[in-house]
């Protein structure tokens, strides 16, 4: 609930500014904080952003129907067993999971029909395990966390406007941005933690998959994206996906993701618009595998990885329209899922926030 207080109190502190009215800015120009590449830039304007986004899993599901620790250590089989300390099961379970991504953009115009995109980010993730006791039996061992960070992967590219201009002074009333852009593969695929195994030994091993902070692989990321306003309504659809190239160094890739998101929002002043959005998710499973990627917990398999989400999300975008922070934008989304079928076992999405900040110059 920290995550939830600080950005009520970010939108507070902004809406609370006297919103006396400009003809050039308005709340609802950009779409909500957790849609990227919506809108374009006239030649020779700057935007910079920053974006903190946080999620939480807590629990497991095997596609639909959720599945209790105690099952997964006695029932799912343990892809590795036949190996060296490898039990029968799945001996190890995640019990909850948080995510923390700080994203850092910037957008140039060098000419009206495109606008260069950079962003970065840094990654922070923490997950809670329980360990059961031996090969068998319900007996718990201990529990044990890794939390591995660093910085994430860098995408580059540039937004093509195709109808319209990010210009609602004019009459032009919709638009419609096409995305064209790469992840390079900055971040780390090698992380490293302390586990608590089955027979209470405590080695440091690479961390599965989830939990890693970098794809390794090159990555296509196009997006298109459409939107318009209708008085004091503004709606808004979006494609993007993340489509992977090769095999990275460790031997696998991750499954390709594609997301599809709607919106509606209402713009009560100039300055403050409010929104409500449906996302729907699909991933692939990891397509390889990691030699040094092995255990009796279920995020070690590459099959168990991926599949299908529906997320219900509601926002606050604002704009301050006057005085020294005239043009500066802040905004905040909090969602939960309302369908998941996941290739499981595996983590079970809870909620997530996302809070930002943008200025364009």
């Amino acid at each position: 609930m920290k995550y939830l207080a600080s950005a009520s109190a970010l939108v507070v502190a902004c809406t609370t500014i006297s919103p006396a009215i400009a003809h050039d800015v308005r709340a609802d120009d950009h779409a909500p904080i957790g849609v990227m590449a919506d809108h374009a830039h006239k030649k020779g304007e700057f935007m910079v952003s920053i974006r903190h986004m946080h999620m939480q899993m807590s629990g497991n599901q095997i596609g639909t129907d959720g599945i209790a620790p105690d099952e997964i250590a006695t029932t799912i089989p343990n892809r590795f067993f036949g190996a060296p300390g490898q039990p029968p099961t799945l001996r190890i379970v995640p019990t909850s999971m948080r995510t923390d991504m700080t994203m850092v953009g910037a957008m140039y115009a060098p000419a009206d029909w495109v606008t260069l995109v950079a962003m970065g980010s840094y990654v922070q993730k923490e997950m809670d395990h329980t360990t059961y006791m031996g090969g068998m039996g319900t007996n718990v061992r201990g529990e044990f966390q890794t939390s591995p960070e660093g910085i994430g992967d860098i995408t580059v590219g540039g937004i093509f406007p195709v109808l319209g201009v990010a210009d609602r002074k004019s009459e032009k009333q919709q638009e419609l941005n096409l995305r064209a852009a790469v992840s390079i593969p900055t971040g780390s695929n090698s992380k490293t933690a302390e586990i608590l195994t089955p027979m209470g030994a405590t080695p440091t091993i690479r961390t599965p998959y989830m939990m890693q902070i970098g794809s390794g692989t090159w990555d296509l990321r196009p997006a298109a994206t459409f939107k318009g306003w209708a008085g004091k309504v503004g709606y808004g659809l979006q494609y993007a996906g993340t489509i992977r190239i090769g095999t990275n160094d460790q031997g696998y890739s991750f499954g390709d993701i594609h997301e599809a998101t709607a919106w509606v929002s209402y713009s009560p002043a100039q300055w403050l618009s409010l929104s409500g959005r449906i996302k729907g998710r699909t991933m692939g499973r990891v397509d390889g595998i990691d030699p040094m990627i092995m255990g009796p917990v279920q995020t070690a398999n590459p099959d168990f990885q991926g599949g299908e989400r529906i997320d219900l999300i509601a926002g606050v975008n604002t704009v301050v329209t006057h005085g020294a922070l005239a043009g500066h934008r802040f905004a905040l989304e909090v969602g939960a899922p309302i369908y998941q079928d996941l290739n499981g076992p595996q983590m079970t999405g809870d909620w997530m926030l996302t809070v930002g900040w943008q200025k364009a110059f």
